[in-house]
């Protein structure tokens, strides 16, 4: 079980976990909450999902970037 939760974590983009840690809430809960919401309203929080998984993956980048924005 844990083999499994750590693959889909690695590749999942970290969205939940980014969120827990921010809020101060349970990754699970939050795992929880996309899930049943996803069945409820047919798939709409998985937009919701991949935006902020878009989002986290752009401010990476932009940090990872050694030219400041600024500097031409």
């Amino acid at each position: 079980m844990k083999q499994a939760q750590q693959f889909f974590e690695k590749y999942a983009f970290g969205v939940c976990n980014r969120l827990g840690e921010k809020l101060n809430i349970p990754t699970s809960s939050i795992r929880l909450f996309f899930i049943y919401s996803s069945f409820l309203t047919i798939g709409s929080p998985v937009l919701i999902y991949l935006a902020l998984a878009y989002v986290m993956n752009f401010r990476k980048w932009l940090r990872r970037r050694n030219n400041s924005v600024w500097y031409y």
